[in-house]
């Protein structure tokens, strides 16, 4: 194995000694051998989660049947779920709904904040968006009568000085997906209430890795999905808070039985149910919400802010890897290296980024990659370690020099990238 520039050994050792949220790791079940840095996309089994599941297949579901609705307070498991969610993300209790996937929570989201300014015409979204967000502003604006604007975060102040006053919505994330440039949710959302917009956050990539103060900001609307930094599983449900200034005039776009205020009356005529729980829509993915609340469990007793301080120490420590063992290799890193600008992953440039990725994967270091040619690496505080990012470090350095890797833009080992 190639040998590390004298002192990065040391200071991972150092830095790990000294990691109060070590202990954590436990909380997670990880493959023996594999250096996970792929939560980004998809988090990790927690340890909570395999016998809550056991429990609620054999019993609630297997011998409660029907009943564990009732006595196992299923009924209520959305709002719970969104509550413990809400406590991540700065949100005072009922404001917070779990159940839907991202992409209906976000569909939403959208339409109900578009209605809360209704004579206003624009919605304006990120050029550097992820692209279901795009998507989905198009088909709002689409379906509202509305324009979509593609401004990027540095540039809306110039924008709304120009077209405010026509803005229904700004629709931002905090974190770019690719690259992992954070950007400033404060600023962006005061900038949106001058103009008298409604601001709207997709946290998937935000969520769980970094402290987030949504009552605090005043922010209006936010999304998250459950599976990534929250380690929900695959397909773990999405939660949505509305703030609660919002509540008595906030409606829904989408009515269903579960968001009735008498939803076993049976009336022909939807009456919504008060505050949050009218953003219910179908019955849950019920083993899937109870599977997201059981690994939410891994934050007990955690401070987000350790979280953030360790986050930037790994974030931090893996790029000078980058500059001591890749600049010569031809690996651009393209992360801020400005701590205040940077998220919970590096993304690194390299031509050859899906073969590289792949080869790593075969050598038990998980990462992942985005067209054309970025390499993500993903670090979660709850159980990354500094010696797993000079380990994957190490390896890519190997893979790279001795030219073990498919150099083609995209072999066949499958559709997910």
């Amino acid at each position: 194995m190639t040998t590390a520039p004298a002192g990065l050994g040391e200071l991972a050792a150092d830095l790990d000694a000294g990691d109060p949220l070590a202990p954590v790791r436990d909380r997670f079940l990880l493959p023996e051998g594999v250096v996970y840095l792929d939560g980004n996309s998809l988090g990790p089994l927690p340890a909570a989660v395999p016998p809550v599941l056991t429990e609620v297949v054999r019993e609630q579901w297997g011998t409660g049947l029907i009943r564990s609705w009732n006595t196992h307070a299923w009924w209520d498991a959305p709002v719970r779920v969104g509550d413990a969610v809400g406590r991540l993300i700065g949100a005072a209790p009922g404001q917070t709904v779990a159940g839907d996937s991202t992409s209906v929570q976000l569909f939403g989201a959208l339409s109900s904040a578009a209605a809360l300014r209704p004579g206003r015409r624009l919605l304006v979204t990120d050029p550097g968006h992820f692209p279901t967000d795009q998507y989905l502003a198009d088909s709002v604006a689409r379906l509202h009568g509305l324009d979509v604007r593609r401004v990027r975060p540095g540039d809306l102040e110039r924008f709304l000085a120009d077209e405010g006053d026509g803005v229904a919505v700004v629709s931002y994330s905090p974190v770019d997906y690719r690259t992992g440039e954070l950007h400033d949710m404060e600023s962006l959302t005061r900038l949106t209430h001058r103009a008298g917009a409604l601001a709207l956050w997709d946290l998937c990539h935000a969520a769980g890795a970094l402290p987030l103060h949504l009552d605090e900001l005043g922010v209006d609307f936010a999304v998250g999905c459950g599976y990534k930094f929250l380690s929900g599983g695959p397909g773990a449900p999405a939660f949505l808070y509305v703030a609660r200034r919002h509540h008595a005039v906030w409606e829904t776009p989408l009515h269903g039985w579960n968001g009735h205020a008498d939803p076993f009356a049976l009336q022909q005529r939807y009456t919504p149910a008060p505050g949050i729980a009218r953003a219910r829509i179908g019955t849950p993915p019920m083993l899937s919400l109870l599977a997201l609340e059981a690994a939410l469990s891994a934050f007990d007793g955690v401070d987000m802010a350790q979280v953030r301080a360790k986050s930037l120490s790994l974030t931090g420590f893996f790029l000078r890897c980058a500059e001591d063992l890749l600049a010569d290799l031809g690996f651009e890193p393209v992360t801020p290296a400005d701590p205040a600008r940077r998220a919970s992953q590096v993304a690194l440039r390299h031509p050859h980024a899906y073969g590289l990725i792949q080869s790593l994967a075969s050598r038990g270091i998980v990462a992942d990659m985005r067209a054309p040619d970025l390499l993500r690496f993903g670090v979660n505080a709850l159980y990354t370690s500094h010696q797993d990012l000079l380990t994957a470090a190490r390896r890519l350095r190997e893979t790279a020099a001795t030219g073990a890797y498919d150099p083609s833009p995209h072999g066949a080992a499958g559709t997910v990238t």
